[in-house]
């Protein structure tokens, strides 16, 4: 099972558990990388929080931090205006590989899927080679972006490790160069796949973001049981090699692990000091 599906599904169940109205606090993580990534230590605010469960009338579960994710398509202007007036960046949430049900443009692309979302029912991969589907993309960047939002967060580029070929990795590349050329930052969730081919055919990965966020890099999480534990050492070693080839493309680079073994957090904890990341530990998948 490819590693990221793991972060895919906490982000899809707090997803589906706010349109059923059981909001909570999705997940906060932070990491910057070096290679040029700067990172701040102020104390008096947390660096990097990511709420896509929330709704406007728990904004006050952001406060105090730098740099925020939300689901933008539920926020107002006013209240984007409100977490920047606080101090935060925000950047929205976008789902370019997958359509969930719960969206009000499903019925309208619905016809444009490819298939189920593995063990997610009521969302199917989309296909991204689509004209169709690439310019609703660009009216719902546009929406965002009339509600001043400062940044995307590009969710399920997996699409292309789903259905590998050239005619989705071309559909990928066009959505996510254009949404480049807003001259706001662009970060990656996950997408490993795609973006070691993509940084293989031209070089760099600068033109279709700039940062990524992968999670359980040290960590795994066996959702059958709810275990938590060390990840597999092969998996460690390809994403500490992934996020080095980002980051030596300029990229900001995001982590966020699951663990409540002592021994576990100070490896990630010394890590994270060598490499100069920003991080955060969760002891639950639900990140409540």
């Amino acid at each position: 099972m490819n590693i990221w599906k793991a972060g895919a599904y906490v982000m899809k169940t707090a997803a589906k558990k706010y349109r059923k109205g059981l909001c909570f606090p999705m997940m906060i993580f932070f990491a910057l990388m070096i290679c040029g990534c700067s990172a701040d230590t102020d104390n008096d605010q947390k660096d990097y929080g990511v709420f896509l469960s929330i709704g406007p009338s728990e904004m006050y579960k952001v406060e105090g931090y730098r740099t925020v994710v939300i689901d933008g398509q539920y926020f107002s202007e006013d209240d984007i205006m409100h977490l920047k007036e606080q101090g935060s960046t925000v950047y929205s949430y976008l789902n370019i590989g997958s359509v969930e049900d719960f969206r009000d443009y499903y019925d309208t692309y619905s016809e444009l899927t490819l298939g189920e979302y593995e063990n997610w029912y009521g969302e199917r991969w989309v296909n991204v080679a689509s004209a169709r589907w690439q310019e609703f993309l660009v009216s719902l960047e546009e929406e965002l972006l009339d509600k001043n939002i400062d940044g995307f967060f590009v969710d399920n580029c997996d699409v292309y490790y789903e259905y590998p070929t050239d005619e989705i990795f071309d559909g990928l590349t066009i959505i996510l160069e254009q949404l480049m050329e807003y001259g706001k930052p662009v970060i990656i969730n996950g997408g490993d796949t795609f973006v070691t081919r993509y940084r293989e055919k031209f070089g760099s990965a600068q033109r279709i973001m700039t940062g990524v966020n992968q999670e359980s890099v040290w960590t795994r999480i066996d959702f059958e049981t709810g275990e938590l534990s060390a990840s597999i050492s092969v998996d460690r070693e390809y994403f500490e090699a992934y996020l080095k080839a980002c980051c030596s493309d300029g990229a900001d680079v995001y982590l966020i692990e699951y663990t409540t073994d002592t021994v576990l957090k100070k490896q990630i904890s010394e890590y994270c000091a060598e490499n100069r990341f920003h991080y955060y530990i969760s002891d639950s998948v639900e990140l409540d």
